[in-house]
């Protein structure tokens, strides 16, 4: 069973719901999980936020930090999480925001690095960051972004990330 599946597993169980909030993975997150048959008893939906302007609007990150750090930061990325459990539906609760940021490349943005990614994660129980330095073309660190948010999410259930 993949990481995604136990995650979906694991949030029905649960009864929560997902949603993404993503940027340099530009929807590759939310296919990693509706992917998985059955998915939509779960996966709410989500944001491909790629302007900062989105992030903002439709997100509520805060512009003051958006404009002081841009989009690549870790306080945007949990900003942006946390927005994601409010943006996407008025009709249902979403338990579980997981978003991804950075940069994916072929040159650095903003002052940061190819590479540079930031995960977050926010749920009733617990919120963080995963700060990742990622390496390769732009098509292997958005799908290592994918991987990591994945993991991210399995972390915060307490789910055993490996595949087996």
């Amino acid at each position: 069973m993949s990481t995604a599946e136990r995650v979906l597993a694991e949030l029905a169980r649960r009864g929560y719901t997902l949603s993404t909030a993503e940027s340099l993975t530009g929807g590759l997150l939310a296919d990693a999980f509706v992917s998985v048959p059955g998915a939509s008893a779960v996966y709410i939906g989500g944001v491909v936020s790629y302007a900062t302007s989105v992030k903002h609007s439709l997100l509520h990150v805060d512009a003051a930090l958006l404009e002081s750090r841009g989009a690549v930061d870790p306080d945007v990325a949990l900003q942006m999480a946390r927005g994601v459990r409010g943006a996407v539906s008025a009709e249902h609760r979403v338990d579980v925001g997981v978003a991804t940021t950075g940069v994916a490349g072929p040159d650095p943005a903003d002052g940061h690095a190819v590479g540079t990614v930031y995960i977050a994660v926010s749920t009733p129980e617990t919120e963080f960051v995963v700060p990742l330095q990622l390496s390769g073309t732009r098509a292997s660190i958005r799908q290592q972004s994918v991987v990591s948010a994945v993991e991210a999410v399995a972390r915060a259930l307490a789910i055993d990330s490996p595949e087996t």
